[in-house]
């Protein structure tokens, strides 16, 4: 008897970014996947798939590939087709995702866009000369390495002009600039300022985009949007109305010259969203995506066309289905808007008018992601956006004029946010990056991992070292050590020359609450945790070691005194019967195996399944992991809906969730769902946001478990200052980093100022704090 066929597969190459709007579109591709009778896999670089653990759940299996290299996700995926593992579709939803979708679909020769033509649309200056040559308007338009090279091109053509990154999103680093004397603010604003950059004649005219879908290998033009943007110098949206109200003649010139654009382009396959200007001139085309609009596009575009499956279309004609779409659609009958909150810069003291705005019938959609404590960042890129209203209306006007209206009724109350006190001498900031092997191989379910980037931060007053950090990346969680180091010595800089004259010297006052509310406005502005972490512990050592006490003591944290250690056991690797508790890494497919051998085990378990078992899984092991009864639980599955099952299932075991808690929102999630939350400071940002999570933790009486990456000594140490908070306690990845020898607990040095060292002593540390 011949084995039951595969169902067909959906890759989704990128999965969905860690914005609730790129969850949104990844859900819904996924879903409308899934009604098809398609079997969905994600890929992603792993510290997204984390994050995100909504677009996870969604789909049916999950791989860690990292888009950014298209090659290598090609190679990935015609690998898993040499071994039967072929996918009948391939598809992504994020515009960063785009080359690698295009090249896997070449690999295995799935329709799909051209890679070249897809490389061409990526690259701004390359896709304005594609289109110069096809005989469309276009700004005049240079590639720069410098300033002097924008200087240059300035002074041979007519202004004003926009700065933009060569390659990017979001509006993010995108500047207007009027002439020579703006150029250094809007070449500081660029997030690459090592890379070649764009200066291109600013198009005087109103902006719209078109949003559609290709069919057959045609494209078909589902709608006109008009948008609104704040006032320049930035370019960020602020609003959006689906149908923009056009003259007929006018959006028929509009939809022929986009159409024509997107063949001489030479795209043909899924979503496509293209950017221009109506000038005096005429059409001026801007940039050309093969996605679909951001700004909550995704869900106006049903609202306004009832019935139509935006991903469900793509899926459709890819697999040779009948699709329902004219070559020429009628404009729609119905109208949709988006409006973004824009609050004040600052802090937010108090939010009124929500309540009625998120629940009003008009609303399609409605986010809100700050409210009192939070710090509203500058409004400079799409990534500074706080939350957004949708409706849905009879008409653009009636949709536009309420979107403004329900915004309009939200009031945000801020106040200053204070800078940093760095004392009177400014640092120099010097940040070292190393390529590190580990000592021995490192796998879990999804990776294995052989080699770290070791980055180390130091404040110097001229060779002395006032304030340290030390962090290790790994790029198989997508932590970039370069890309990290950059951020880290550009907020080091920052933080370095900030002073705040109400608190410095003052008697009585908090000397960390400047720095915390500093590293807030970071992780605002969207500086990545892991550069925060590093960041704060330079600052905070410094401070520790002015006022002369250890970091815990200054946080007023109890004495740390000796930490006793899990002892972590990889995938692949013998289980040690000495005692300790054991922390067993699953998710592989030998857990069964792993499971019973583990049976009769006197030592406390904890059982890391890295969020590798699916409802199958759970229930093929429910009955093994019920007779081993394991103290821990750790990210047992993808879907968080099984975990109340789970808790039930085994009523005197701590579940946690580790992957993705990195914020106090997320670690309300773990709490709440699962009953217990594993926090890493990576994830966090440092002991100042971990804190906020463990303190809420505690007084809900939640399990609480304090972990790392593979990370140096001093990193271990400095997250060991919350071990007197938490249950458990698995600080052992230094072991993996260093030459220390794996011990089952250490002491600290809970006396010295700054960061407290890692001491192994074979005696109790006094002020000992159990942590198992």
């Amino acid at each position: 008897m011949s084995a039951a066929p595969h169902p067909r597969e959906l890759l989704l190459i990128g999965g969905g970014g860690e914005m609730t709007l790129s969850v949104d579109v990844a859900v819904q591709a996924l879903e409308q996947a899934r009604a098809r009778g398609l079997r969905t896999h994600v890929t992603n670089r792993a510290d997204t798939l984390a994050a995100t653990p909504a677009v996870t759940a969604a789909a049916d299996t999950a791989t860690a590939v990292d888009f950014a290299r298209p090659g290598d996700t090609a190679d990935w995926a015609a690998g898993r087709a040499a071994d039967g593992e072929r996918p009948a579709l391939v598809f992504g939803v994020r515009e960063m995702a785009q080359e690698a979708v295009a090249a896997t679909a070449h690999a295995l020769e799935l329709p799909g866009n051209p890679p070249a033509a897809v490389r061409r649309i990526r690259t701004k200056d390359a896709c304005r000369a594609a289109l110069a040559a096809a005989g469309f308007r276009q700004p005049a338009v240079r590639v720069c390495r410098d300033a002097s090279e924008a200087r240059a091109f300035l002074a041979a053509t007519a202004g004003p002009w926009v700065v933009k990154p060569r390659d990017g999103a979001d509006s993010a680093g995108v500047r207007k600039v009027t002439g020579p004397d703006d150029l250094p603010a809007a070449l500081a604003q660029l997030p690459d300022r090592e890379a070649p950059f764009l200066v291109e004649e600013f198009v005087d005219g109103r902006e719209f985009s078109v949003e559609g879908v290709f069919v057959g290998g045609s494209p078909r033009v589902l709608a006109v949007t008009a948008k609104e943007k704040l006032p320049p110098p930035y370019f960020v949206e602020i609003g959006h109305v689906l149908p923009a109200d056009l003259p007929e003649e006018t959006r028929r010139s509009v939809e022929e010259t986009v159409t024509a654009a997107l063949t001489a382009l030479e795209l043909r396959f899924g979503l496509f969203h293209v950017e221009l200007w109506l000038t005096a001139e005429g059409i001026v085309l801007g940039e050309v995506h093969v996605r679909i609009g951001g700004g909550w596009i995704h869900r106006m575009l049903p609202h306004v066309r009832p019935g139509l499956e935006l991903y469900g279309t793509v899926y459709d004609d890819a697999l040779g289905l009948p699709v329902d779409l004219p070559a020429r659609l009628p404009a729609p009958e119905r109208a949709a808007a988006a409006r973004y909150f824009a609050p004040p810069e600052g802090r937010v003291t108090a939010v009124s008018g929500w309540d009625a705005v998120r629940t009003h019938p008009a609303v399609l959609h409605a986010e809100l992601r700050v409210g009192p404590g939070d710090v509203v960042p500058g409004f400079r890129s799409g990534g500074d956006r706080v939350g957004a209203v949708v409706v849905g209306a009879a008409t653009p006007a009636e949709a536009r004029e309420l979107a403004r209206e329900l915004v309009a009724s939200v009031r945000f109350t801020v106040e200053p946010v204070d800078a940093v006190d760095t004392g009177d001498d400014v640092p120099e900031v010097r940040v070292d990056l190393e390529p590190r092997p580990l000592t021995s191989s490192f796998r879990i379910s999804h990776m294995t991992i052989e080699t770290v980037d070791h980055l180390r931060l130091r404040l110097l007053q001229g060779e002395r070292t006032v304030g340290e950090g030390e962090i290790t990346a790994d790029s198989g969680y997508g932590q970039d050590g370069p890309a990290i180091a950059a951020e880290a010595e550009a907020l080091a800089r920052t933080l370095a020359t900030a002073r705040d004259d109400a608190h410095h010297g003052a008697d009585g006052a908090d000397p960390v609450a400047p720095l915390r509310a500093a590293l807030e406005k970071a992780a605002a502005d969207g500086v990545g945790a892991p550069a925060r972490m590093l960041v704060e512990m330079a600052f905070l050592d410094r401070a520790a070691r002015r006022a002369g006490v250890p970091v815990w003591r200054l946080l007023g944290l109890p004495e740390p005194g000796r930490v006793r250690l899990l002892h972590t056991v990889p995938i692949g690797e013998d289980i040690p019967l000495d005692g300790r508790p054991l922390k067993i890494k699953l998710g592989g497919a030998d857990d069964e195996q792993i499971l019973r051998s583990l049976l009769g085990v006197p030592a406390p378990l904890i059982l890391d399944a890295n969020r590798g078992w699916d409802r199958q899984d759970w229930e093929r092991l429910r009955p093994l992991l019920a007779e081993l009864a394991p103290a821990v639980l750790e990210d047992p599955v993808r879907d968080p809906a099984l975990l109340p099952a789970i808790r039930a299932a085994l009523p005197g075991t701590a579940v946690v969730l580790d992957e993705g808690i990195a914020t106090a929102g997320d670690a309300a999630f773990a709490v709440g769902t699962a009953g217990g939350l594993n926090v890493k400071l990576m994830r966090f940002g440092g002991i100042l946001p971990a804190l906020d999570a463990l303190t809420d933790a505690t007084e809900k009486g939640a399990a609480r478990m304090l972990g790392c990456f593979l990370e140096p000594p001093r990193a271990i140490a400095y997250a060991a200052q919350l071990a007197g908070l938490c249950d458990w306690s698995d600080l052992d990845g230094h072991f993996w980093v260093s030459d220390d020898r794996p011990v089952p607990s250490y002491g600290l040095d809970s006396d010295a100022p700054g960061i407290p060292r890692i001491a192994y002593t074979p005696e109790p540390a006094r002020g000992e704090a159990a942590a198992i």
